[in-house]
């Protein structure tokens, strides 16, 4: 059964976004898919239904109950800092070894179309000596790569993508996704990377759920 890693160059550029439209599409189609988000920080309890896994889990359509939201995200810290800062502030750390074990896991049990959601960017810290990088590396699932259109994202997104290359990672696609208020053109940041990556380029536009153009590319990318 397929499986994909959905990450990204940074936080805030749109991995919910991307797996939760995705997740949508997927089911719209009559595909069978599930999405996790093993590891988040900034998460608050009262406010489950609006974190990374409480979308997941409604784009799914499951209710947001503390049971689904642990099955799905079972390392979760309050403050919004690097997810190794994060659990530290709790007295807690990061179990890498389980955290591939229940990666590896999901990708075994689940039926359809699995999504894997990771946390920041490509080399976040996960603990002193893991980032997510060594996670994807670990897993060596295909990779859905999310990057903005804002200036600078060209330079990071190359560096994300030689990262990843120099680990022996296959990208499926590169997700341009269009970063509010940006001084760049969206079309023509998407234009200068698909000249420069050897993978297909998807672009959002900030109402890709509406058109939802973005999302059916994305989806026979990941579907066929």
């Amino acid at each position: 059964m397929p499986a994909f890693f959905v990450t990204a160059t940074g936080t805030d550029i749109g991995k919910t976004f991307v797996a939760a439209g995705l997740v949508k599409i997927l089911k719209q189609r009559g595909q069978a898919v599930a999405a996790i988000k093993p590891v988040a920080s900034g998460y608050n309890d009262e406010d489950a239904a609006q974190s990374d896994a409480g979308r997941l889990l409604t784009a799914m359509e499951q209710p947001v109950t503390a049971e689904n939201i642990a099955a799905i995200c079972p390392w979760r810290f309050a403050a919004a800092l690097s997810p190794h800062m994060a659990a530290a502030r709790e007295g807690k750390k990061i179990d890498y070894a389980g955290l591939l074990g229940f990666t590896r896991k999901a990708v075994a049990q689940t039926e359809g179309i699995l999504l894997i959601e990771g946390i920041g960017g490509v080399m976040v810290p996960l603990d002193t000596k893991h980032t997510t990088l060594d996670w994807m590396a670990e897993v060596k699932l295909p990779l859905i790569l999310v990057v903005g259109s804002y200036l600078g994202t060209i330079s990071h997104t190359l560096t994300a993508v030689e990262a990843l290359t120099a680990r022996g990672l296959r990208l499926v696609t590169l997700v341009v996704n269009e970063s509010p208020g940006s001084s760049v053109a969206h079309a023509e940041t998407a234009q200068t990377l698909a000249a420069r990556v050897n993978t297909p380029v998807v672009t959002l536009p900030r109402d890709a759920m509406t058109s939802n153009a973005g999302f059916v590319a994305l989806e026979a990318l990941v579907s066929g």
